[in-house]
C-alpha cells in the first residue's frame, strides 16, 4: 500500500524529501508540468530519479494554467530571471504555486489512501511566502478541513528548517542520487551558476565540502 506521495520537481530538495519518504515505506512521485524554463529538463531529472527509487507509481500532471495567469520569471520569457540578490519577494516566484501542486497531491493521496505528503521545502527560500513554515502548518490545518474524516493526510516539510549544505549532507547520508538532479532556473544543457537556485545549491554543496557534480556553463 502506498504510504506517501512525494512531490519530486527534479531538483535537489525534493530528491533528498524524495529519499527520506523513501525509507518510511513504499512511495508514489508526483511531478507538476507548469510550461517553467526548464521544463523538459526537470522531467529529464524527475523519471531519472524515480528509476533510481525504482518508483512504480509515478503521474505527470499538465498544470499549464499557472503559465497563463503568469506573473513570474518562471514561466514568463518576457521577464529577466534575477541573477543578484534582491530585497522581497523574487520575480521567480510563482502565484501560489505550492498551494496548487500541493492541492493535486492531497487529492491523489486521499485516492491512494496515503497518509503522507512529502514536498522538499525549506525556509532557507523564504522569501518565496509558500515556502514557509507557517504556509504549511495553515495549509495541514485546512486538508484535515477538506479531506474525508478518515483521510489523516498530512504535508510533511522534513527539510524546512536546513540550510542547503545541511540538506546536501542529508542527501548524501542517505545515499540520494544528487548527481541526477536538477536546479537551473533558465538552463537546460548547463545549469547557468548565476540564478538564484543555482547559487543556493552551488554554495550548498561549497558548505559540505563536495564538489556540485552537475555541470555548469
Amino acid at each position: 500500500m502506498t504510504s506517501a506521495i512525494v512531490l519530486v520537481s527534479g531538483g535537489l530538495d525534493s530528491c533528498v524529501a524524495a529519499a527520506i519518504a523513501a525509507g518510511q515505506g513504499e512511495v508514489a512521485f508526483l511531478h507538476l508540468n507548469y510550461r517553467q524554463r526548464t521544463e523538459r529538463r526537470e522531467l529529464e531529472a524527475f523519471a531519472a530519479i524515480a528509476d533510481h527509487y525504482q518508483v512504480e507509481r509515478r503521474l505527470v500532471v499538465d498544470v499549464s494554467f499557472l503559465q497563463e495567469i503568469g506573473g513570474s520569471s518562471l514561466i514568463d520569457t518576457a521577464l529577466p530571471v534575477p541573477e543578484e540578490e534582491s530585497a522581497g519577494v523574487p520575480s521567480t516566484y510563482v502565484p501560489f504555486r505550492n498551494a496548487n501542486l500541493l492541492g493535486i497531491a492531497v487529492a491523489w493521496a486521499e485516492v491512494l489512501g496515503a497518509r503522507q505528503v512529502y514536498i522538499g521545502a525549506h525556509e532557507e527560500e523564504s522569501q518565496y511566502p509558500d515556502c514557509r513554515a507557517s504556509f504549511f502548518a495553515a495549509y495541514n490545518q485546512m486538508v484535515a478541513e477538506g479531506t474525508h474524516p478518515d483521510a489523516g493526510i498530512r504535508v510533511e516539510t522534513p527539510l524546512i528548517a536546513l540550510d542547503k549544505g545541511a540538506i546536501v549532507r542529508r542527501g548524501l547520508e542517505l545515499g540520494a542520487p544528487l548527481h541526477l538532479t536538477w536546479s537551473c532556473y533558465q538552463r537546460e544543457d548547463q545549469a547557468c551558476g548565476r540564478c538564484h537556485s543555482c547559487r543556493l545549491r552551488l554554495q550548498g554543496f561549497a558548505r559540505a565540502g563536495l564538489p556540485d557534480p552537475i555541470p555548469y556553463c
